[in-house]
């Protein structure tokens, strides 16, 4: 996962509350193997006039002329600003996995939907929540000022504006620190995988008895009967 300090960005508006995690990426593309390949379907029902399967190109695709992400002014941005309870609905990863494929690195809204905030935060998506009145002074900001950035800084908490205003947002430490190093939980354990393995040696080498295992062969007609054991 690519770590995230600090970042200088074009913004991209998305100027509706409450875009759900079916508009960022559609069900059908949940059907496709592994975390690649998303970002050509970010908000296609939005961004493309016609319709497509999993795996089809895109490049051939008619894009909607008055959708933002076509528009050639945000063309290469990086940062997403957005409306209250962003990322709502269903659970699915795959909408962060879009959004980051594409190019975003962080998000500025009032609000984000739990399920959707944490996995931005295991993918390397920074969620920024800052106050709805400076959210609407961003909007009107980007709509007049073309190429217009931020800059999103995560050790020391902030946004900062063109003009040097600088707003502090809220980040639990346990995150902010995963963030910091690219990491995810499974990456985090991982660190400690020496002192890992010795603790597992150390405690069979005390309890021998943790290497027997269950047979796992009982049939549904041998319920309630006793669990083979083996060496």
């Amino acid at each position: 996962m690519q770590a995230f300090t600090t970042i200088e960005r074009l913004v991209v508006p998305i100027d509706r509350p409450n875009v759900d995690t079916d508009a960022i990426l559609p069900k059908q593309y949940m059907k496709m193997m592994g975390r690649t390949g998303f970002g050509a379907y970010l908000f296609d029902e939005w961004r493309y006039l016609d319709t497509a399967e999993p795996g089809d190109d895109c490049s051939t695709r008619s894009r909607n002329p008055n959708f933002v992400l076509n528009l050639p002014r945000y063309q290469g941005a990086g940062i997403l600003l957005a409306r209250a309870n962003f990322g709502c609905g269903s659970s699915r990863e795959h909408a962060v996995w879009a959004l980051s494929e594409w190019g975003v690195r962080a998000l500025v809204a009032p609000s984000f939907a739990e399920i959707f905030r944490n996995n931005c935060l295991k993918n390397g998506l920074l969620p920024v929540a800052l106050p709805e009145t400076l959210i609407d002074e961003l909007f009107n900001a980007v709509e007049h000022v073309p190429g217009y950035r931020l800059t999103v800084n995560l050790v020391d908490q902030f946004v900062r504006r063109p003009d040097g205003k600088e707003h502090v947002f809220e980040i639990d430490p346990f995150s902010k620190a995963m963030l910091l190093e690219g990491l995810d939980e499974i990456g985090s354990t991982l660190l400690h995988a020496l002192d890992i393995d010795a603790f597992a040696r150390q405690r069979l080498a005390d309890e021998p008895w943790l290497e027997k295992v269950p047979v796992a062969s009982r049939s549904p007609c041998s319920a309630g009967k006793t669990a083979d054991w083996t060496d």
